[in-house]
């Protein structure tokens, strides 16, 4: 109510969204009426939605507290959009920042989790966050600016409040200005983490690359620091890999390389002299391609087939394979472990693990090798080698080519 009031008596032009969530009966409802009337006297838009936060909560496997979360931010995104504001206010204070840093303290964190509650983030702006609450509730007071209070603030039955009920007052016996200090705190905590991320910054630019929607980390990056797993973290934890996986791939980073780790989407190998994030490889289905098909796709690739001239290529991605010696359907897949080919040049078969060994093929890029079949011959081990049984020779009547791209992401 007091941030309201602030940005009414500044001449911004705004309106208040309420959110109804039904779970305290008629002090949901008070609630509602009292917003509702402050809004009509000083000639602000109110906006109200009323939500089934119970069955919403239960269809959803969620807390109350996370589901109400999760409708309101949705209805207000949705509303920012269709009534064009430029902006989302909360009256977050210093007190719930403090409260929020003192909660991660306990779940654990890095710096991020102990600079508090952002000003800002995406559309979200907290303009209050400078005020403890104790300065907002005597600005109330000296203004007759009337609130109400959230029945639920009164308990201790969730962390938040047990607590700002419980451990803030036995903080503050030790230090009478505790918000005081900790806004001081705040500040050097966020300083410390804008220096943090540009080093982290630099520290990219001399030992991280993008190759082919890889991220390639030069493992020598590490032997920079004392402590080297939470700078790992820091710069793969976007990818969903925690602390914990961090320390085991420090522990295992000169290890044999192959060794896996995984991400609900990403997965991160380590290579020889790198550590290889890319995206998790789903199971592909094999497709077969038909005599008469100019298309064809397998997991992030695409496939072009084309009758033309008996030519050959030195591009890696195209082969040129005799038309005669093709069976149709063809299959195509990944390969997989036992797969031998004839390699171009050889009258000897040899093992694809072994050929891509040899290539110095890396692990990652290993995952993504796909082959074209012929008859249960591979013709051609796609964007690497063209079997030397289907190669074009002075033989050769009619050819076909075949050439592989990635699909863009």
């Amino acid at each position: 109510m007091v941030m309201l009031q602030l940005f009414h008596a500044a001449g911004y032009s705004i309106a208040a969204a309420h959110c109804n969530f039904q779970l305290r009966g008629a002090e949901s409802e008070g609630d509602e009426e009292f917003v509702k009337e402050r809004c009509t006297h000083l000639k602000v838009p109110f906006y109200n939605k009323r939500f089934d936060t119970n069955n919403y909560a239960w269809e959803n496997s969620l807390s109350i507290q996370l589901a109400a979360r999760e409708l309101r931010y949705t209805w207000f995104e949705e509303l920012l959009t269709k009534e064009k504001f430029d902006a989302l206010a909360t009256a977050h204070h210093l007190n719930d920042s403090l409260e929020t840093v003192l909660i991660n303290l306990c779940r654990g964190t890095g710096i991020e989790g102990l600079a508090g509650i952002p000003l800002e983030h995406g559309f979200i702006i907290r303009p209050m966050l400078f005020a403890s609450r104790e300065e907002i509730e005597a600005y109330a007071r000296a203004e007759k600016i009337t609130w109400r209070e959230d029945g639920s603030n009164l308990t201790d039955d969730y962390q938040r409040n047990f607590i700002r009920h419980q451990i803030i007052p036995k903080l503050k016996e030790i230090n009478p200005s505790l918000e005081h200090t900790f806004f001081s705190t705040l500040e050097k905590v966020r300083g410390g983490a804008e220096l943090m991320k540009e080093g982290h910054n630099q520290l990219e630019k001399s030992f991280v690359r993008k190759v082919d929607g890889k991220t390639v980390i030069k493992k020598e990056a590490f032997q920079l620091f004392h402590y080297p797993a939470p700078v790992l973290w820091e710069m793969i934890k976007h990818f969903g890999f925690n602390i914990e996986q961090s320390e085991e791939i420090i522990q295992s980073i000169h290890s044999q390389p192959g060794k896996k780790f995984l991400t609900p989407t990403y997965q991160l190998i380590i290579d020889r002299e790198s550590l290889i994030i890319s995206l998790r490889q789903q199971l592909w289905e094999q497709t077969e391609i038909r005599a008469d098909q100019k298309h064809a796709m397998l997991g992030p690739w695409n496939l072009y087939l084309k009758e033309g001239e008996v030519i050959l290529t030195s591009n890696k991605s195209e082969a040129v394979l005799d038309l005669e010696r093709l069976h149709f359907p063809l299959r195509w897949r990944k390969w997989k472990p036992g797969d031998t080919f004839y390699p171009l040049g050889m009258e000897h078969h040899k093992k694809i693990s072994d050929f891509l060994i040899d290539q110095k093929i890396s692990m990652t890029d290993k995952e993504v090798v796909t082959v074209l079949e012929s008859n249960g011959e591979i013709a051609w081990v796609a964007g690497h080698r063209v079997d030397n049984r289907f190669k074009i020779t002075a033989q050769t009547k009619r050819a076909m080519s075949f050439q592989i791209t990635l699909s863009a992401t």
